[in-house]
């Protein structure tokens, strides 16, 4: 529900309509599971909205017929730990894309390139301000004794689900949940970092620019285990 309310969101904040509801594009989801044989194994769902067919040049046609896209894959076991890298490729926080989940990923594919090019898994973001934003494809927390801390939507962040389910059960397991922005030298120096989305849920981040971080990852599953719990409770 909180995906499905994340894309309308979404949609609306660049004019896309959504002509489908809901139950709609749940009936979608099963069926495209049942087709690929997916429907009673892990999976992940990708639902892709868009204006639809238009004429050449860059203004949305004056009256849009939308399409969906529904595509589903077996789900891959999330990894370990990652290791992570200073992207040069900044994150554009004053663009309104930066909060959404939109098709525009060319800046993430590209700092992801060269980040496995350098040994590391990933690419840590930076925005225009210099302040940490995120991963190519997901949030990033620090973990500073009792406290809890992400970068705020505003540092050009996409809320993603995951990060909001974290912020919610932080003080059931003793934390303190902090939205504030982070400089790079206080990522470096945090007792613990990790990266959270919806296929890899949360991930310790154990290197940043090869220097390994102090804390022991054994800290974010012990989160982690409060993440799934949060999940099937609902």
């Amino acid at each position: 529900d909180r995906q499905m309310a994340r894309l309308i969101e979404a949609a609306a904040t660049i004019g896309v309509e959504n002509p489908y509801t809901d139950n709609e594009l749940k009936a979608a989801c099963r069926t495209v599971l049942d087709a690929s044989g997916l429907l009673r194994t892990e999976a992940s769902l990708r639902i892709t909205l868009t204006r639809g067919p238009g004429p050449r040049g860059l203004l949305p046609p004056a009256d849009p017929s939308p399409t969906c896209l529904v595509a589903a894959a077996p789900a891959v076991p999330p990894p370990a730990a990652l290791s992570v890298v200073t992207a040069a490729i900044r994150r554009n926080d004053a663009s309104p894309v930066s909060r959404i989940k939109a098709l525009a990923y060319l800046d993430n594919v590209l700092a992801k390139r060269d980040a496995v090019a350098a040994g590391a898994d990933d690419a840590l973001m930076l925005n225009t301000s210099g302040h940490v934003a995120c991963l190519t494809a997901a949030n990033v927390f620090i973990v500073e004794g009792n406290a809890l801390t992400t970068p705020p939507v505003s540092d050009g962040v996409l809320p993603g689900i995951v990060r909001g389910r974290v912020l919610e059960i932080a003080e059931r397991c003793n934390y303190r949940a902090v939205e504030e922005s982070i400089a790079p030298v206080r990522f470096a120096a945090a007792d613990l970092a990790f990266a959270t989305n919806s296929l890899i849920g949360l991930v310790p981040i154990v290197r940043i620019d090869h220097a390994p971080l102090r804390g022991d990852a054994a800290d974010v599953r012990s989160l982690s285990a409060a993440y799934l719990d949060s999940i099937e409770l609902t």
